[in-house]
């Protein structure tokens, strides 16, 4: 009897360890995107494009080093001159830091970090211009660079992609990078 007891004991033990253990892991809120205002994985925008990249994450050598977000901020900075086509790898090292800082200053920000983030695209999008809308509602805008003016499409569902140095087409996603 008392073997059955100590049984009974334990297994109620074991078994309120497993319903509090079940319970944290079902209340638990499904994680962000890494490091975006929005929460959502890939640049994104909703409605009129005007103002979409106001609200994205930041771009650094510590965040989102390496992802397809971080090519679209890289043609941004070919765009205007301060990165070669070949350095849009997708790798948010320190000569895209640097050039993210000089262009910071020449477009006249204020938070001058060498940071890709929400002011720095909130600026970049003031040169954004429609090209296209389609019948699903996606668009193709056109970054009006100083020196070249590279198309971005921000799809039906509101992501933004582009197109990469071989020509794929590419979402601009911060966690991962297929860019080029």
């Amino acid at each position: 009897m008392e073997r059955i007891a100590k049984y009974r004991r334990r297994m109620r033990g074991a078994l309120a360890v497993v319903v509090t253990i079940a319970a944290l892991v079902l209340s638990a809120s499904p994680a962000e995107a890494s490091g975006t205002y929005s929460g959502r994985a890939y640049i994104y925008g909703g409605g009129t494009w005007v103002g979409d990249w106001g609200d994205e994450g930041d771009l650094s050598t510590g965040t989102n080093t390496y992802s397809n977000a971080t090519c679209l901020w890289q043609k941004i900075l070919w765009a205007d001159g301060l990165l070669a086509a070949s350095d849009i790898d997708g790798i948010f090292g320190s000569k895209t830091k640097a050039q993210t800082l000089y262009w910071q200053e020449m477009r006249e920000l204020s938070g001058l970090d060498g940071i890709a983030g929400k002011e720095s695209f909130g600026k970049a999008d003031n040169y954004l211009s429609e090209i296209s809308e389609d019948s699903s509602g996606a668009f193709t805008l056109q970054y009006d660079g100083i020196y070249y003016n590279p198309y971005f499409i921000r799809n039906a569902d509101g992501n933004y992609g582009f197109y990469d140095g071989t020509n794929t087409y590419r979402l601009a996603g911060y966690d991962y990078r297929t860019c080029s």
